[in-house]
């Protein structure tokens, strides 16, 4: 099943969004949530567990004009986060997400200078910093795989070099910025490939991972190179659907076959999606124990209301909560407490941490999935907005929401 949880609304939410129509922007969610739930329990989780976020968008919201509050007080979103425990900042970078003319793509709009910047202010908040590299010009998932502009004609030796050039550039730029990532994703969401269609992982000549296995390698061996002596550096491979353990084991036996040299195995986890969150359990400590390798959850969410703070649809609407979690700050709080925990419980202390997908994406105009132009590129046309803001962890309005406070340490 093609899952594109960015851009194309699921059969659910299509029928509810008839069915309640779209909100108004002016929903009470926007004020302060009451203090009555601020008494939420840190997650109970070993002292070195990740408690990391993907603030991407966060570059891009500033520009626009978003302020973040804790405590009626406006404040840098990355020191708000550093108060609540959140150790780990993630960023992905993009090629070149813009037209030929200039034209941004949006959803960020994740320039390699943009990541560096992030990547700074996450080590000056005593954090640590994840670098997500797509190698695309934009979204990248399972359902899509671009090749970046100027790479379509690129026969496949010179794409594996193409690679392993881009990769240096990214970790030199990073070099002489004095700011080193310490893990980098060698693509993202790779559970079909990259770099389409020389790197599909399925539905070729039998030689699929073979090819995979060369890029991928490219790759990580120009980010290790980056790193000179005493200095070190963790590499992620990360796949979608966290649930599906067939899917699990039929990807990383083919990369393990092949030799691929890796650290660390990743999982995107959207429970409304993904499956139940047993099957999430019973998949990373099955591949923990198969593979002797860490395992996080690279990205996750859960709503805190069902409205809206914008004219696009929410991606997730909360009208069917999951798994009993109900959709208010209460619910969030409690799956991501629980989603923590249950990933801390992998035996041999192979559950190693979680990153939340953009806690920060508030509904502000402008900061959309996609611009006009960037719809046109991946041919995904649907609305302008943000289908997110009702997963974040500040309300509409950039206040911190109680719910981030399970983050903290006990």
């Amino acid at each position: 099943m093609k899952i594109t949880k960015r851009f194309t609304l699921s059969a659910l939410v299509v029928a509810s969004v008839l069915v309640a129509g779209c909100q108004s922007t002016e929903s009470t969610d926007a004020q302060p949530v009451s203090s009555a739930v601020n008494q939420i329990a840190p997650a109970k989780v070993s002292d070195n567990f990740i408690k990391g976020v993907d603030v991407s968008m966060i570059p891009e919201l500033e520009k626009l004009g978003a302020k973040y509050y804790q405590d009626g007080k406006q404040m840098d979103p990355v020191a708000i986060m550093a108060d609540h425990g959140v150790n780990y900042l993630r960023m992905r970078v993009w090629v070149n997400p813009q037209t030929l003319q200039g034209k941004a793509y949006g959803g960020g709009n994740s320039t390699l200078e943009r990541a560096i910047e992030m990547g700074k202010r996450a080590h000056d908040h005593g954090m640590k910093y994840l670098l997500d590299i797509h190698y695309s010009d934009f979204w990248t998932d399972p359902g899509k795989q671009f090749k970046p502009k100027g790479w379509e004609k690129l026969n496949f030796d010179q794409l594996v070099s193409k690679v392993a050039s881009y990769t240096d550039e990214v970790m030199k730029a990073h070099r002489d910025a004095g700011v080193m990532p310490d893990m980098v994703q060698v693509g993202n969401e790779l559970n079909s490939g990259m770099l389409w269609p020389e790197g599909k992982s399925w539905g070729g000549d039998g030689h699929e991972f073979d090819r995979l296995a060369k890029l991928l390698k490219a790759g990580i061996g120009e980010v290790k190179a980056a790193y000179k002596k005493g200095e070190s550096v963790k590499i992620m491979l990360h796949l979608a659907k966290a649930g599906d353990n067939g899917l699990f084991r039929w990807w990383f036996d083919e990369i393990t076959k092949r030799h691929v040299d890796y650290d660390i195995i990743g999982m995107s986890y959207y429970p409304y999606w993904h499956g139940p969150m047993a099957k999430v359990k019973e998949n990373i400590d099955d591949i923990a124990a198969r593979y002797n390798k860490p395992v996080i959850i690279a990205e996750t969410a859960y709503a805190y209301t069902s409205k809206n703070g914008d004219q696009l649809e929410n991606s997730f609407t909360g009208e069917t909560p999951f798994e009993g979690y109900p959709v208010t700050v209460q619910g969030q709080a409690q799956y991501l407490k629980d989603i923590m925990e249950l990933v801390n419980s992998a035996p041999n202390h192979l559950g190693i941490g979680i990153f939340y997908w953009e806690p920060a994406w508030l509904p502000v105009p402008g900061a959309t999935w996609a611009t006009q132009e960037g719809m046109a590129y991946t041919d995904d046309h649907w609305k302008p907005g943000n289908s997110w803001d009702n997963q974040a962890l500040f309300d509409f309005k950039g206040n911190v929401l109680p719910s981030m406070n399970v983050f903290k340490s006990e």
